[in-house]
């Protein structure tokens, strides 16, 4: 049975797409180093999404853009990315492993909070999420380097708050974010659309699984 990790990263940015990653791992190749995106540096970070991409089964990354999380919400924009990561595996998994939340899918899950410090396949899909957007940060920075994206990553720091009270925000921005509709001179955002109910995910929970992906508190040698 295969199981796939899946997490998300960008979900509190101001700027840009929010982007997933999925990754099957292959229990007969282990990757050594692996834990919470958040708490490696950006050097660990490169090295284990190759080491990720080049050892696991299968890994895919999904997103979704501005103007569908100023359509749906962060929340649901969140799901859909890891709806489309999931998608995109070239290897359909059984299960799913789920940083918090679960995905409209017809495949059976399970949503484990702090999941990218609990499980090892959650863990490698919140590295290559990580990789895949600040280097999607670091080409938009190019394009608009006042707001030095590839610094502060989108998010509301002071230097991108105080460049967007200086020029305004970009048609990238996230505007049913309050910080950057604080900064428009024009309404660009008239609320959410209404969306219909999706139908509901499998939530089975074997025990076995989840114990074979389990990390301790400690990174995964």
């Amino acid at each position: 049975m295969s199981v796939a990790g899946v997490d998300e990263v960008g979900r509190g940015c101001l700027f840009g797409p929010v982007f997933a990653a999925a990754v099957i791992l292959d229990p007969q190749r282990p990757i050594r180093g692996l834990c919470d995106s958040k708490v490696l540096d950006h050097e660990t970070r490169v090295e284990l999404s190759a080491s990720i991409k080049a050892r696991s089964i299968a890994w895919a990354v999904g997103g979704a853009d501005v103007f569908e999380i100023d359509q749906i919400n962060i929340f649901q924009a969140s799901r859909l990315a890891m709806r489309r990561a999931v998608e995109a595996l070239p290897v359909r998994p059984d299960y799913l492993l789920i940083d918090a939340v679960t995905v409209d899918l017809p495949l059976t899950q399970r949503a484990l909070i702090d999941g990218d410090a609990r499980c090892r396949s959650i863990a490698a899909a919140s590295i290559i999420a990580k990789v895949h957007r600040d280097e999607c940060l670091r080409r938009w920075h190019e394009i608009f380097p006042q707001y030095n994206l590839a610094s502060n990553k989108g998010y509301s720091t002071p230097d991108h708050r105080r460049a967007l009270r200086e020029f305004g925000p970009t048609s990238l921005h996230r505007f049913s974010f309050a910080p950057v509709r604080a900064s428009s001179t024009k309404s660009h955002w008239s609320g959410y659309l209404q969306t219909g109910a999706l139908p509901p995910a499998s939530f089975e929970e074997p025990a076995d699984l989840f114990a074979q992906e389990e990390m301790e508190s400690r990174p995964v040698e």
